[in-house]
C-alpha cells in the first residue's frame, strides 16, 4: 500500500482523502470445491481469470477465499452490492493484487470520484482477509456523499 505524505508533488495526493473502506474475512474451508461445484459456484462469483489464478497455486482454495474476501471488501468500500462477477481481482506481475470493476460497474469509479483503489489480501489455512481502500481528491465536491442504489447501477 502506498503511504500518502504531506508536501508531495502530486496535487491529488496532497488533497487525497479516504472515501471508502471495506474489510472482509472468509473461511477457507468454504472454498474447497471439487471441479463440478467450482464450475457451478464460479458462474455466480468468480471470473475465469480468478479461477485460473487459483489453480496455478498449490492451495487454490486459499486463493479463492482471498478473492471472495476482496470482492466483499470492495462491495463494502463502495457501499453497494456490486454484482460479484463485475468485480475482478487481478494481479500485477509482482503478484500484487488489485481490483478491476468490470462492465456496467466500471462507472462507479468516476461516479464516486475514485482515483486510486488499494487492495490487500492475506490468507492462512483457516481464513482469508481482504481490505479495500478507496481514495479521492477532496476537491471533488462531495461526489461521494451517497451510495448508488440498485436501479442506478443496473441502468448504467
Amino acid at each position: 500500500m502506498q503511504v500518502l505524505r504531506h508536501g508531495c508533488n502530486d496535487a491529488r495526493e496532497e488533497n487525497a482523502m479516504i472515501i471508502g473502506l471495506g474489510t472482509d474475512v472468509a473461511e477457507v474451508e468454504r472454498f474447497r470445491f471439487d471441479d463440478e461445484k467450482l464450475a457451478k459456484f464460479s458462474r455466480k462469483i468468480f471470473t475465469p481469470e480468478e479461477i485460473a489464478h487459483a489453480r496455478r497455486h498449490r492451495y487454490p482454495h486459499e486463493r479463492l477465499a482471498g478473492a471472495f474476501a476482496a470482492k466483499e471488501a470492495t462491495r463494502k468500500a463502495f457501499g453497494h452490492a456490486i454484482p460479484w462477477r463485475l468485480i475482478g481481482v487481478r494481479h500485477e506481475g509482482s503478484g500484487k493484487p488489485y481490483v478491476a470493476l468490470l462492465g456496467r460497474a466500471a462507472h462507479l469509479i468516476t461516479a464516486r470520484g475514485v482515483w486510486r483503489m488499494h487492495l490487500s489480501i492475506s490468507h492462512s489455512e483457516v481464513n482469508a482477509v481482504a481490505t479495500v481502500i478507496l481514495e479521492a481528491d477532496d476537491q471533488a465536491g462531495g461526489v461521494v456523499s451517497r451510495s448508488l442504489d440498485s436501479e442506478e447501477i443496473a441502468a448504467k
